[in-house]
């Protein structure tokens, strides 16, 4: 015969909880409290039970809260990338990136590669894994970034550092590559390079390599090389060469 599901009276406990800002532990608390009084669960077990549910919620919040100020594009993880299709991608090196050292380090991913060959996905889920590592992010693709940069322009230094595409502990810049830069933007993509170097990391997807960088930066060689000196000092860089997942998809339907 099973025993009677044990009644307790928690509104009380609730209320404190409450009033401790512990909303987590709050909706934890009826279940566990049952499951300590037909367990006889010892006190400390039930209390580090609780306080689990608090801080996982939290936790749980804090990505989710993260996620949505970041601006990172949904649906692209480190899981779902797949790494079998693109074996030109070292996962050794993703995985290395994923334990955030980098980031600590204020250092620079650059990944270049023609279109479709999956940097975004990858900037995605690094940025996703920095967020769960409990780091700031910011993702823009690169004409919203520059599109920023030019509205602020005007302000002065003190003001810009509290900018998220300044303050930010890993910034990510999409898609870098497909228009070239007006001078104007050119030095002010260089003040953003200049601000961040040693003081926060970036990731930068691009379609160009570091030998076109001339041409993308107003034909200015001496800004694109104090720009790329100060990128490629501490960095990892990734050639990305292989073939587009979105023609493979558009070959999938096709077939299909």
């Amino acid at each position: 015969m099973t025993a009677p599901r044990v009644k307790l009276d928690i509104d009380a406990t609730r209320e404190r909880l409450s009033a401790l800002g512990m909303v987590h532990a709050v909706g934890a608390l009826e279940n566990l409290l049952s499951d300590a009084v037909r367990t006889d669960m010892p006190a400390h077990v039930f209390l580090d039970r609780l306080l689990d549910a608090e801080r996982s919620g939290r936790e749980e919040r804090r990505i989710s809260t993260m996620l949505k100020t970041a601006k990172i594009p949904a649906g692209q993880t480190l899981e779902n990338f797949d790494f079998a299709f693109q074996p030109a991608i070292e996962r050794s090196r993703i995985e290395t990136l994923a334990t955030g050292a980098w980031i600590r380090n204020a250092e620079v991913v650059l990944m270049q590669g023609p279109p479709g060959v999956g940097k975004s996905h990858l900037l995605c889920g690094l940025g996703i894994r920095a967020i769960q590592l409990g780091f700031s992010v910011q993702y823009f693709r690169f004409d919203e970034l520059l599109t920023a940069l030019k509205t602020d322009a005007h302000l002065p230094p003190a003001r810009l550092k509290s900018r998220k595409y300044m303050s930010s502990s890993l910034l990510l810049v999409d898609e870098m590559g497909y228009d070239p830069m007006s001078r104007e933007e050119a030095s002010l993509f260089f003040r953003l390079v200049s601000y961040r170097y040693g003081r926060g990391a970036m990731m930068i997807t691009t379609n160009k390599s570091i030998r076109d960088w001339t041409e993308l930066l107003a034909g200015d060689e001496v800004l694109a090389t104090a720009i790329l000196d100060r990128l490629l000092h501490r960095s990892h860089v990734l050639n990305i060469k292989g073939r587009s997942y979105r023609l493979r998809d558009l070959e999938d339907a096709l077939k299909g």
